[in-house]
């Protein structure tokens, strides 16, 4: 019998035939998960037996280091991949050769390429963001791309949620929650060697600890807890194996041969335990190991030497004294120190777990610059908050190189107050050194930091002491890199006409200092700022912005120019220009793995498609924007809010709440507008007018006095409808001739654009019952039950007979807005049921149950199967009533 996939084979059917759909083109990813020692590991390494002959298998890990190795699993792939990948991982400065290397890769013969990635709750964000480029191409490689992961481990803020979010949304995707072994299982295993009850109940059918304690339990004796377990494995082994199992557990990894013998062979002379003090090293060797791999604790390869799991490893580790776990961790240092070549990351790894100050202080500043140029920002913030513990061993202007190192990245990955604490005290090292060009690009970063942090106010003093500090500095591209942030700044807080001015000099000291990037910025700037105050030549500015960009390479500001070009299209209703702009916006972000341009252009998507009353392709855009980028976070919130709202579904306050909170902070007219419109319009959906007025009143003031803003006729529109007075608005934006009940007009402008929720709206303002019940037979087709049911109380007021009752769909029934089929999917899954099965019960596909799932995960906004029962239990969606 073979253990490791007792009560497995639904899973493994599922992963042979992914991998047999991959052979033939279909490429998708599975997620395997569940709790430690549940499994995962064993089930992955019993695929290879069922694959198709020829197909590859390429197993890389995630280590549990305190500063994780960039890129770490797929530097455990070379030996098994080409020379191409090797090069790239191993130099890991370039991820876009990293990205096609691993394509070129996967794409070759022969078909198909399993990849598994282990432990990707470790991951570094090099990996992860290498696996986001893989999820996104995925179906249309040979490729079964295999992700193990504990779904118990994941916070809420985990990187890891990043990336299960975009799998989700990826065409073919297979989860693979692993459950505890049954009481039958763990009586297979543990016959003739222990109670299965007694370890049933120790283990609760954990496979791993159930193995352990049945290893353990030759004398029907069942240890109390695994640790016990794992460690009376060890009794009776010969002191100098003990030794060596106890230096190679303070590697959280596996360890390569040449490692292992330098360990083995240098390794401390202190012996344990037999007590006879033979210890590991006096060219012992390998063969030290040969007992605990019989035993097995290890798994011993001509390349590698790895523990047989990672919690016999920690529970080896974790028994160590620790003024022993100290010392293995110094010989750990000494060697890898001594090789050359070795990881900076785990060099430093070892010298914090050896308390070896010196040593952090010496390899840290590399080891970050490593993790950096590799695209692993998450680490390399790691790296410098560790060496920043030391600051005294630093001179200030070191210091101050790393502290402005520190701030760029806690910035890079929204960690907005290490970023803001950092970067002001550069600024305050800087102003005590005395180098005014240092000085004053610090102070232009800190200006950005507080901008994307949401502090306006500090954001432009830093940008006014920017300028000035660089005046006279004699650098003309640091000057003209202030100036423009400077015109950024006026244009994002609608100082127009200031905008234009210090973008015009930026424009001119970028030409002089030959930057391209920072005329495309100025430019982007100057063109912005003009647009939105009326002047159409600057739509011309924006789009010379997006050709110098482009004709640079320079794809952030490719990217800027797109986002503000689209932007102002939608903000002017001029969808059809924006629809053109969109797709190679976001294939430019996509193919530069530029996920904040990536996300905000699909918070833009989401904004379109709410105006189209798309509205489930609305929030699925949205979810991009839903991370710590606030400028993107805020109008996600608000398109969220506004379809919850718009839906009668629970939830929108909440959002809007917060989007308020942003919104505010920023001092931004760009996003208080649009949150103010979407609190106005929620007021008026549930009939409290004193609200709207509260909502839309002090924005549309603001709006007000600035011409051509785009908030200002929908800001007006509320609180007419509010019956609030409000300054005429002769403009013929169609919320303006609402204003002015021109309801006919605005709904055939609504109509022209594509608007079909705003011509409902437009058409139930006409005096004739007709157009009032023309549009709520669009409000019911759309599912929009607050403005149905407003309309249908007024056309009860006014007589109106044979008002239809409109839709009585199973989506009106429940909060979560699941389809009548989605809900008895969510029902079949909290049963526990797997995807098959519930296939077998409804009599469909399993592709369509995998379908139906991920639009129940996706709505439930629950990352597991186990959330989403729970999620859906909380809304009362398990009852019978809910599927009526």
């Amino acid at each position: 019998m073979d253990w490791g996939i007792l009560e497995r084979e639904p899973e493994l059917a599922r992963l042979t035939a992914a991998a047999q759909e991959a052979a033939d083109g279909a490429g998708s990813v599975a997620l395997v998960f569940g709790e430690a020692g549940i499994g995962k590991s064993s089930l992955v390494t019993a695929v290879p037996d069922r694959l198709p002959r020829g197909a590859r298998v390429l197993v890389g890990q995630c280590d549990d280091l305190a500063t994780r190795r960039p890129l770490g699993p797929f530097r455990d792939l070379i030996g098994s991949v080409g020379t191409a990948l090797a090069e790239a991982v191993m130099e890991g400065g370039d991820r876009h050769r990293v990205h096609e290397a691993l394509l070129k890769e996967l794409r070759a013969l022969p078909h198909p390429a399993v990849l598994v990635v282990e432990d990707v709750h470790w991951a570094d964000e090099a990996s992860l963001d290498a696996l986001r480029f893989l999820v996104r191409r995925v179906e249309k490689l040979p490729t079964l791309l295999v992700l193990t992961y504990r779904d118990d481990e994941l916070s809420r803020e985990h990187p890891l949620r990043h990336l299960l979010g975009q799998v989700s949304r990826a065409p073919r995707v297979h989860r693979l929650p692993l459950a505890r072994l049954s009481l039958d299982a763990v009586r297979t295993l543990s016959a003739g060697r222990a109670d299965p009850a007694q370890v049933y109940a120790v283990t609760g059918g954990n496979p791993f600890f159930v193995t352990e304690i049945v290893a353990a339990g030759g004398t029907g004796k069942v240890p109390p807890t695994v640790v016990d377990a794992v460690l009376a494995r060890l009794r009776d082994l010969p002191g100098a194996t003990v030794d060596a199992l106890e230096q190679l557990a303070v590697v959280p990894s596996a360890v390569e041969r040449p490692l292992v013998e330098a360990l083995l062979s240098e390794g401390v002379r202190e012996g344990k335990g037999n007590g006879v003090g033979v210890g590991v090293g006096n060219g012992v060797g390998v063969a030290v190991l040969a007992p605990a791999e019989q035993r097995g604790l290890l798994t011993v390869t001509p390349e590698r030497v790895a523990f047989r799991h990672e919690l016999i490893r920690r529970a080896v580790a974790d028994s160590l004294p620790a003024a022993r776990r100290i010392g293995l961790n110094r010989d750990a240092l000494a060697a890898l120190v001594a090789r050359p070549g070795s990881d900076t990351a785990r060099i430093v790894h070892h010298a914090a777990q050896a308390g070896d100050q010196d040593a952090i202080a010496r390899y840290g500043p590399d080891a970050a610059k490593d993790a950096a140029s590799a695209g692993a920002h998450r680490e390399a913030a790691a790296q410098l908050r560790l060496v920043l513990r030391n600051r005294h061993r630093y001179a200030p202007a070191e210091l101050a190189d790393l502290l402005e190192r520190y701030a760029v990245e806690s910035y890079t990955i929204a960690d907005s107050a290490a970023a803001v604490a950092a970067e002001q005290e550069a600024v305050a090292l800087r102003r005590a050194l005395g180098d005014a060009r240092a000085l004053g690009a610090d102070l232009r970063w800190l200006s950005r930091i507080h901008w994307w942090a949401g502090n306006a106010d500090e954001a432009q003093e830093a940008a006014r002491e920017a300028v000035a500090v660089l005046e006279h500095a004699g650098d003309d591209r640091l000057l003209a890199l202030a100036v423009s942030n400077t015109a950024q700044l006026r244009m994002l807080s609608e100082r127009y006409a200031e905008a234009v001015e210090h973008g015009e000099r930026a424009i001119a000291l970028a030409r002089k200092a030959d930057d391209p990037a920072i005329l495309a910025h100025a430019l982007n700037n100057v063109g912005t700022a003009r647009w939105r105050s009326g002047d159409p030549e600057g739509r011309r500015q924006l789009e010379e912005s997006l050709e110098v960009a482009l004709a640079a390479g320079e794809v952030e500001h490719a990217c800027r120019s797109y986002a503000n070009l689209i932007w102002s299209l939608l903000d002017k209703l001029e969808y059809a220009d924006a629809d053109r702009l969109l797709p190679p916006a976001m294939d430019l972000a996509d193919r530069a793995e530029h996920l904040g341009f990536f996300n905000y252009l699909h918070v833009s998507l989401a904004i379109r498609r709410l105006a189209a009353a798309d509205w489930d392709d609305a929030e699925k855009h949205a979810e991009y924007g839903m991370h710590d980028f606030l400028p993107a976070r805020c109008p996600a919130l608000t398109v969220l809010a506004r379809v919850r709202s718009r839906r009668g579904r629970p939830g929108a306050g909440q959002l809007l709440a917060e989007a308020w909170e942003i919104a505010v902070g920023t001092k931004e007219l760009q996003r208080t507008g649009p949150v103010a419109a979407a609190r106005a319009e929620a007021a008026w959906l549930r009939g409290d007018r004193k609200a709207v007025i509260e909502a839309a009143e002090p924005v549309h003031a603001q709006a007000t006095r600035l011409p051509g803003a785009p908030y200002g006729p929908e800001l007006g529109y509320w609180l007419a409808k509010a019956g609030h007075p409000v300054p005429p608005d002769d403009s013929d934006h169609p919320y303006a001739l609402q204003a002015r009940g021109q309801w006919r007009r605005a709904a055939a402008i609504w109509q022209a654009v594509g608007c079909p929720y705003e011509h409902a709206v437009a058409l139930s303002e006409s005096p004739d019952p007709a157009d009032k019940l023309t549009a709520l037979a669009a409000f019911d087709t759309l599912g929009a039950d607050p403005a149905a049911r407003l309309l249908r109380a007024e056309l009860r007021r006014l007589g109106v007979r044979r008002i239809p009752r409109g839709p009585l769909a199973a989506t009106r029934e429940n909060p979560a807005g699941l389809t009548e089929r989605q809900l008895q999917v969510m029902r079949l899954l909290a049963e526990g049921l797997t995807n098959a099965e519930i296939a077998a019960r409804l009599v469909v596909s399993v592709r369509t149950v995998d379908n139906h799932v991920r639009a129940v995960l996706d709505k439930l906004d629950a990352p597991g199967r186990r959330q989403a029962a729970l999620r859906a239990a909380e809304l009362g969606l398990l009852s019978e009533r809910a599927e009526t």
